[in-house]
């Protein structure tokens, strides 16, 4: 399953995204993983989910940031849940068609591994792709 939380820069959507990442501590039934493009909100983060911060993991395409998550899957398999905050920091260059081929990619490893992923991105929904648009909560 995927979930997009869309908006503008400053709409809160960080903020949303840590809330519902640490309301779910206490509920899922596996390790939750937040992924940040920096540390600024490390403490806002509970500690018992696993901050990832991709400034030392310079990704350059979605793909990329696929493999990343392949990655983190491949230690842990017990991971039931990913949150990525700010696709468009996320990945150095990314665009619509990008955007639906990483959330086949992600549907793809949801289905494979039972994870779900929920990803912030700064766009407007109508700005999105249709097949994204499905897709934001």
């Amino acid at each position: 399953m995927i979930s997009i939380m869309a908006g503008l820069k400053g709409e809160g959507k960080t903020r949303r995204l840590i809330d519902t990442a640490n309301e779910r501590v206490g509920v899922c039934k596996g390790n939750i993983v937040f992924i940040d493009d920096d540390r600024r909100h490390i403490h806002d983060v509970h500690k018992k989910i696993r901050f990832v911060c991709t400034e030392d993991f310079p990704l350059a395409t979605h793909r990329e940031l696929g493999a990343f998550i392949h990655g983190i899957l491949s230690q842990d398999g017990d991971i039931r849940e990913m949150y990525l905050d700010g696709l468009n920091n996320l990945v150095k260059s990314i665009d619509n068609d990008g955007c639906v081929e990483l959330a086949a990619i992600l549907t793809a490893v949801s289905k494979s591994y039972d994870v779900a992923f929920t990803l912030s991105i700064n766009s407007e929904k109508e700005a999105l792709p249709k097949e994204l648009q499905a897709l934001v909560v």
